[in-house]
């Protein structure tokens, strides 16, 4: 490997570690390792324009092992994101536009938050869900309108995550082509080497889920090995792929391919090699050479390109297709549809005593078919939770004969989690307005990714039913006794615990009008009155 690209590959190196020295705190042994495959990932296939980092029809990346977001926020700046060189320099430092792991509401060009290992990859699942939807709604013959792949990097440790698990079999099963995810599999994580408790044959793993498997053996300099590793993935349609990498965490620090490269700078003398042995001038911090600016300029110029040529279809889109163009116009600027909230019903104390789950189930048979955008489901609970409108099509490949991907009804099963991290997804991609449905109580399963739906500033709904201890024989191990404490002390969420039908259709219409925090709704399973007054 010479010329330009060994050379942007070592770039991205040392600057990764320059960031994590100046701020004495980070994570240098990913980027370091990482490094081959981001570039390949970056130069020769990601399709996007940083010039509008939120161009619908845009490839998506998502950094699953976010601690190495030094990664990251290398690329952005080299293509041309709104990230400077100061802003690589303020690394990890309070205010700035790269903080510790990667927050999607802080830095162009971020599409989601992670850190929190397995969230990244599930919210990956979630947008290759979003993209097959979108696809399966608008596109047209001679109209491809919606047609990006989805790609993340994930590590050991987000491979070791329930959540990561419970997500990859939904994404086998739902068969979705659009997802590539690069395993960087180093063999290291904080404790040390990952044969103290991970020995498992992930490929295989992934095999039985249904995905598509490939491996690289030389992630540290087999360019022409990765790029045809991701070509065979963008040629798999009907799968979604994991390409196993071996890397060498930290390359070419002293302490290379240990856990002492994980998570601290690598000390002066250790940096100061690392330049040397990349043939970078020791004495210089935060350095790079106008080619390797130029290289990246022209991806990034490609990606405008392919913005401007999809501008165009769009133009010819709208006028055989007016009003499909309209209303997927409405959807990427985030309005809701005119006068849907006149639909909501309304009660009177004369009304029967109905359970306001109940009343939910008739919230959504009015407002489904007037907010297309309503996407989601339950985790196994559908009957329960009454979250299938009437009509509703389940979101499935057509090929199992149990839906299409225009359906709207997610089947989750039994994986809370990953429910609410897959809504996230679906949420941060743009265009559609998740929901999640379980029991109140077992919200709890899914806490890790929920803060991050408020974190994150995402419009997710959680549907939430058998609020109390009204619910009848199940007992204390359903009752969801502390679940409130915990979401009303969580910042940024909407908590909706209605008393009655009137205030059961208020709490959905806060819940859609309010765009940037998720809403719980917390149902009940015992009738109530309508109340005088609400």
């Amino acid at each position: 490997m010479t010329g330009i690209n060994q050379l942007s590959i070592n770039t991205i190196r040392v600057l990764a570690a320059d960031m994590v020295q100046a701020a004495n705190s980070g994570h240098p042994g990913a980027p370091m390792g990482c490094a081959p495959m981001a570039h390949v990932l970056f130069t020769r296939f990601l399709t996007a324009n940083p010039k509008n980092s939120k161009w619908l029809n845009r490839d998506r990346f998502v950094l699953s092992n976010g601690h190495g977001c030094a990664l990251q926020y290398v690329l952005l700046h080299l293509m041309g994101y709104k990230v400077t060189m100061d802003d690589l320099k303020n690394f990890r430092q309070l205010g700035s536009k790269t903080p510790g792991h990667p927050e999607n509401t802080h830095t162009d060009g971020i599409e989601v938050t992670t850190g929190p290992l397995g969230q990244g990859i599930s919210n990956a699942v979630g947008m290759a869900i979003a993209e097959r939807h979108l696809a399966a709604t608008f596109n047209k013959p001679g109209f491809t309108v919606i047609d990006n792949t989805v790609y993340a990097i994930a590590g050991d440790g987000c491979l070791q995550e329930g959540v990561a698990s419970e997500a990859s079999s939904l994404a086998g099963h739902l068969q979705l082509g659009n997802l590539i995810v690069l395993y960087d599999s180093n063999g290291i994580q904080i404790d040390g080497s990952t044969k103290l408790g991970f020995t498992e044959n992930v490929l295989e793993r992934y095999a039985a889920y249904g995905w598509h498997t490939l491996e690289v053996a030389d992630g540290d300099n087999d360019l022409d090995g990765l790029a045809r590793a991701i070509e065979a993935a963008k040629a798999e349609t009907d799968r979604p792929t994991l390409i196993k990498v071996e890397t060498t965490i930290g390359f070419g620090a002293a302490k290379a391919g240990t856990e002492g490269v994980h998570g601290a700078p690598l000390g002066a003398e250790s940096l100061a090699a690392v330049k040397a042995l990349f043939d970078f001038d020791p004495a210089q911090k935060f350095s790079v050479a106008d080619a390797v600016y130029d290289f990246y300029a022209q991806r990034a110029a490609e990606g405008a390109r392919r913005e401007d040529e999809w501008n165009a279809l769009l133009a010819e889109y709208a006028q055989a297709h007016p009003e499909l163009h309209a209303e997927l116009v409405r959807r990427i600027e985030g309005r809701l549809p005119d006068g849907w909230e006149k639909a909501l019903p309304r009660y009177t104390p004369a009304d029967k005593p109905v359970a306001t789950r109940k009343l939910s189930e008739g919230v959504l048979n009015a407002i489904a078919g007037l907010v297309p955008e309503l996407i989601g489901g339950s985790a196994d609970l559908t009957g329960s939770n009454l979250t299938r409108w009437k009509g509703a099509v389940d979101f499935q490949p057509e090929a199992t004969g149990l839906g299409s991907y225009a359906g709207r009804y997610v089947r989750y099963g039994v994986r809370e989690h990953s429910m609410a991290a897959i809504s996230n997804g679906i949420a941060a991609y743009g265009a559609n307005i998740p929901f999640a449905s379980t029991f109140l109580n077992f919200i709890s399963y899914a806490a890790g990714a929920t803060r991050l739906s408020a974190l994150s500033h995402l419009r997710v709904l959680y549907i939430m039913t058998h609020d109390s201890i009204g619910l009848g024989e199940d007992g204390p191990t359903h009752q969801p006794i502390e679940t409130m404490a915990m979401l009303r002390a969580t910042p940024n969420y909407l908590n909706f615990r209605p008393a009655d039908g009137n205030e059961v259709s208020a709490a959905y219409l806060a819940a859609l009008q309010h765009s940037d925090r998720p809403s719980v709704l917390s149902l009940t399973r015992q009738n109530l009155p309508q109340l005088e007054g609400s």
